[in-house]
């Protein structure tokens, strides 16, 4: 019995070894005739901005065309103003940095509103207008160092009480009741702001916070609120810093004005590039720093804003990064 027992399993034993080595042989030439797949090639990594401008020999540079001083058409239609003016000085570090014979540009207008847009999408390689850098922005935008400290500012006439002036200056005065006093003269003020514009909504909040009852007059432009100052039509203009130092350069009435030295908020311009392009940023960063630490934003800033006092002056060393 045990025999027998020995003879089947022999006879399983034998049936299975031959279905094993007959699956392996029919397996056998399949495997020949389908080797085993290549490994997915990697993609090839982008090429950064900085490699197409050398390779291409071309800069693509934003810029918005109603965004004077930063940026806007002179009367030939062509890109200028400070932004501008930089992106230009720029250019020139960048054309020496790849050893380019040439660097051709091309100028792309873009909105105000599409600005982080279009370095996102590379429309631009570099945004010459009036970007703000905030934290939000950062979300969507590379920055350079600060090309000006932008907020809102205060123009009144010069001959404006110098008691209006120590209020709007924040220059408190031994009197007792200091505060009670400055807001009772605020609310007898006429003030005025662009419509929908910053300045506006921030007069209004102030004027909310501080329980004031002065009038503020909303107007349709900047000239506007220029001639309403001149006229005596109102007391106190806000709006943006660099336009207002901007129009006392052009405006006809701009001898009877002058602006408040003081900024209101802060808004710190700058010029955008796409996020991580830090080769970029780097040789923009460079070029600015330098030009402020030699006194060479002196030049650029008396285009648009008058001569930069000692403040203004300050600010470009401390916003200049050493090598």
């Amino acid at each position: 019995m045990q025999r027998a027992g020995w003879v089947a399993l022999s006879g399983r034993g034998a049936r299975v070894a031959a279905l094993v080595i007959a699956t392996l042989a029919f397996q056998a030439p399949l495997s020949a005739q389908k080797p085993a797949p290549k490994p997915a090639a990697k993609p090839a990594a982008p090429t950064s901005t900085l490699t197409r401008i050398k390779e291409s020999g071309r800069i693509r540079l934003g810029f918005v065309a109603d965004a004077r001083p930063y940026s806007f058409k002179d009367g030939s239609g062509n890109p200028t103003g400070f932004a501008v003016d930089l992106c230009g000085t720029v250019t020139d570090a960048i054309k020496g940095e790849l050893a380019l014979s040439t660097l051709a540009i091309d100028w792309v207008p873009v909105a105000a509103a599409d600005q982080y847009k279009a370095v996102q999408q590379g429309d631009v390689d570099l945004m010459c207008g009036s970007a703000r850098q905030t934290l939000s922005s950062r979300t969507q935008a590379a920055f350079s160092i600060t090309i000006f400290p932008g907020g809102i500012g205060a123009l009144v006439r010069r001959d404006a009480p110098a008691r209006l002036k120590d209020v709007l200056l924040q220059r408190r005065s031994a009197q007792p009741n200091w505060r009670g006093n400055a807001v009772q003269l605020l609310s007898a003020q006429r003030f005025s702001a662009v419509k929908g514009s910053p300045a506006e909504a921030w007069g209004l909040a102030k004027m909310k916070e501080f329980q004031l009852t002065a009038t503020l007059l909303h107007v349709d432009n900047y000239d506007a609120g220029f001639k309403g100052l001149v006229n005596r039509q109102v007391d106190v203009f806000f709006g943006d810093r660099a336009i207002l130092l901007d129009a006392l350069q052009h405006n006809l009435g701009a001898k009877d004005l002058q602006p408040i030295d003081r900024l209101f908020t802060f808004e710190p311009v700058a010029l955008a590039l796409g996020l991580g392009n830090e080769d970029l940023r780097l040789i923009v960063d460079r070029t600015l720093s330098k030009l402020y630490a030699t006194g060479g934003i002196k030049t650029v800033y008396s285009k648009y804003f008058g001569t930069p006092d000692e403040t203004t002056l300050l600010f470009y060393r401390w916003a200049a990064l050493p090598d």
